[in-house]
């Protein structure tokens, strides 16, 4: 026959263990992660887009603060990218709980292309300025790089395919017909929505 006191002891040690069940669960749900920091020299550097595992995370002076890189322990493949400079790619390790530095050392594209004394003249006003932004599957740079009174996008006269992309957010696409010696001016609002950027 069980007595009140060891009804009581039973139940306490069965809840220690569901306890400690459950907070072993948990920690092996969540792994300690590890955090990857950019450098880099100069302002093209610094604006360059940064692609982890096949997604955008934004431009390299962004990643910090409030935005810093936390992974997960184990390889991660870093794509880095700027127009007229030469894709930089690398494959990193990380451990958890610890940080690791990411220097930022772009080469000039010799064979990137650039528009004529006619180029078009775009000013792009996206909201949000972080957005990632390609011009015929070419990344240009980020939104804040093409707004504002003293920014723009010069492309070649004739059409063009234009691309905006952020995770979070609708991804948005239109076709384009720069004018010669034109200016213009557009405002894109990207939508909250599901669509996650794949790796362009």
């Amino acid at each position: 026959m069980f007595t009140k006191s060891t009804v009581r002891l039973a139940w306490l040690f069965s809840l220690i263990f569901v306890c400690g069940t459950f907070t072993h669960l948990h920690g092996q749900q969540n792994p300690k992660m590890g955090e990857l920091r950019f450098t880099a020299d100069n302002q093209s550097e610094r604006d360059a887009g940064v692609w982890i595992d096949g997604k955008y995370f934004g431009y390299v002076k962004e990643l910090k603060g409030d935005r810093k890189v936390l992974l997960a322990p184990g390889s991660h493949e870093i794509s880095v990218r700027q127009a007229g400079y030469k894709d930089l790619a690398k494959t990193v390790v990380i451990d958890a709980d610890q940080i690791q530095t990411f220097a930022v050392v772009l080469e000039e594209n010799s064979q990137m292309t650039y528009p004529g004394s006619n180029a078009a003249e775009l000013r792009l006003d996206i909201q949000p300025k972080r957005a990632a932004v390609f011009v015929d599957g070419t990344y240009m740079g980020h939104g804040g790089d093409f707004s504002g009174r003293f920014h723009s996008m010069l492309v070649s006269p004739g059409k063009h395919h234009l691309k905006v992309t952020l995770e979070g957010y609708k991804s948005y696409e239109t076709e384009i017909e720069a004018q010669a010696n034109n200016k213009s001016q557009t405002r894109i609002v990207l939508e909250r929505g599901s669509d996650a950027p794949a790796a362009q």
